[in-house]
């Protein structure tokens, strides 16, 4: 009888909304979570599969062997047909990256996985998933997270918050909301109710016929 696969969930947020912070606790929980970000370093760092396709695209993108990022940025910025060219060289490449996740967590028995992805409905992400958590925070305590980091001034703030989709609308299309404005066990008591949930619904199924 073959194995049902893990159930995807989705988790995403806008920016300074704490979703790494979240997508750590469901790994507390035992459950294999694919880091997005983490992907792209990787595909981006000396040696990665991205290097050399995005030096030939973009000459001048790559230092010491591995992809600049503030230097890529400056290519793609407010430039349509560039964020096209770099998305048809990396989108393939993380697509590699999240099969051989998945197969990973599948041949390890995991009932769930989670795929941390922050642009997960602007890029329609969402579709391939069955159920999408989303981190939320109110918009005074997202601004002021994201402007104590390092380098981050307001107009870039401005720039990244516009172009995700307003946490309102993330939100109503959740099939989970985490708020992390209360703690962080308050939050993590929210993703354990999650992954509880998520096991009861699998238990409840039938099994799969042969």
């Amino acid at each position: 009888m073959p194995a049902r696969r893990p159930i995807h969930v989705g988790l995403t947020g806008s920016i300074g909304m704490g979703k790494s912070e979240t997508a750590r606790m469901f790994a507390r929980l035992g459950v294999p979570v694919y880091d997005a970000d983490a992907a792209v370093h990787r595909l981006y760092a000396a040696g990665g599969a991205a290097v050399a396709p995005l030096d030939a695209a973009f000459p001048g993108v790559v230092k010491d062997g591995a992809v600049d990022r503030a230097e890529l940025s400056k290519h793609v910025t407010g430039n349509h047909e560039a964020t096209q060219r770099l998305q048809a060289i990396v989108y393939p490449l993380m697509a590699h990256e999240r099969r051989k996740f998945l197969e990973d967590a599948e041949a390890a028995g995991a009932q769930i996985v989670v795929f941390d992805i922050p642009l997960l409905f602007e890029t329609n992400g969402h579709t391939a998933m069955d159920a999408v958590v989303v981190v939320s925070a109110p918009s005074h305590i997202q601004r002021a997270r994201v402007l104590a980091r390092p380098g981050m001034t307001p107009e870039k703030f401005d720039y990244l918050h516009s172009r995700q989709m307003p946490d309102e609308e993330k939100r109503a299309k959740a099939h989970f909301v985490v708020v992390t404005d209360k703690g962080l066990e308050h939050a993590f008591e929210q993703v354990k109710m999650i992954v509880d949930e998520l096991k009861y619904r699998l238990s409840q199924e039938k099994p799969q016929d042969a």
